[in-house]
C-alpha cells in the first residue's frame, strides 16, 4: 500500500512539474523574465504559489528548467542529422521538425529568443560550449556533403542559422504573420503550406547545381 501511495505521489509530482513548466513557458514568453511572477505562473498552472515553491525554490529555477527543456527538445533532432544519410532528406526532416515545433510550441521559441536578446545571462555558457560543439559537428557534416558534391557550395554555419531563423520566425513573429496574412493564417492547411514553401526555398537553394 505504501508503494502504491508513493507511485501515485510520483505521478502527481510529475504532472505538477509539467503543468508549472507549461505555464512558465506561456508567462515568461509573454511577460519576459522581469515581468513574470511566480503568482502568475502558479495561477496559470492551477496551483498555489506555496505548491509551486515545493517544486522550484525560485523564479530563476523555473525559468532555467523551462529553458533547458526547450533547448534539449530542439537538440535531439539536430543531433540525429546523420553524415551517412541523404543530405536533402536529412535536412528536410530537421526543418520539418523545427516548423512543427514552432506551430505546436511557439512559447518555447519566444522564451529562448527573449533569453538570447537579453544577453543570454543564464544560457551563455551553454551556447559557448555544448551548442557550439554540436553546431561545429553538424557544420562539418554539411561541409563533407558539399565536398562530395551532394550539396551546393554554401557556408554550413549560415545555412544552419538560416534554418533556425526561418523556422523560428513562425513562432517568434506570429503576430506579424497574422497581421499580414489575415484570415489565411487561420485556415486549415496553412502550416502545411508554410512547410512546403520553406522546404522548397531552402532545399532547392542547396541542391547541387
Amino acid at each position: 500500500m505504501a508503494a502504491t501511495a508513493k507511485k501515485k505521489r510520483s505521478r502527481i509530482q510529475t504532472a505538477n512539474r509539467s503543468a508549472i513548466i507549461e505555464a512558465a513557458l506561456d508567462v515568461f514568453s509573454t511577460d519576459g523574465y522581469r515581468g513574470a511572477t511566480l503568482d502568475r505562473i502558479a495561477d496559470r498552472a492551477g496551483l498555489s504559489k506555496t505548491n509551486l515553491l515545493y517544486y522550484f525554490p525560485s523564479k530563476e529555477e523555473v525559468y532555467k528548467t523551462a529553458l533547458e527543456q526547450t533547448v534539449e527538445g530542439w537538440l535531439d533532432p539536430f543531433e540525429e542529422i546523420s553524415p551517412n544519410g541523404d543530405p536533402i532528406e536529412e535536412l528536410r526532416r530537421y526543418i520539418t521538425y523545427k516548423l512543427q515545433m514552432s506551430a505546436k510550441q511557439p512559447e518555447a521559441s519566444r522564451l529562448f529568443a527573449n533569453e538570447v536578446q537579453r544577453g543570454a545571462p543564464l544560457m551563455l555558457e551553454f551556447l559557448q560550449t555544448r551548442l557550439k560543439a554540436l553546431v561545429d559537428e553538424k557544420a562539418s557534416v554539411i561541409r563533407g556533403w558539399i565536398d562530395e558534391g551532394k550539396l551546393a557550395p554554401v557556408d554550413p554555419y549560415h545555412l544552419i542559422f538560416m534554418i533556425w531563423a526561418t523556422t523560428q520566425h513562425y513562432a517568434d513573429f506570429d503576430t506579424q504573420i497574422v497581421a499580414i496574412m489575415g484570415k489565411q493564417s487561420a485556415k486549415k492547411g496553412f502550416h502545411e503550406q508554410t512547410a512546403h514553401a520553406v522546404l522548397s526555398i531552402i532545399l532547392n537553394g542547396i541542391k547541387p547545381r
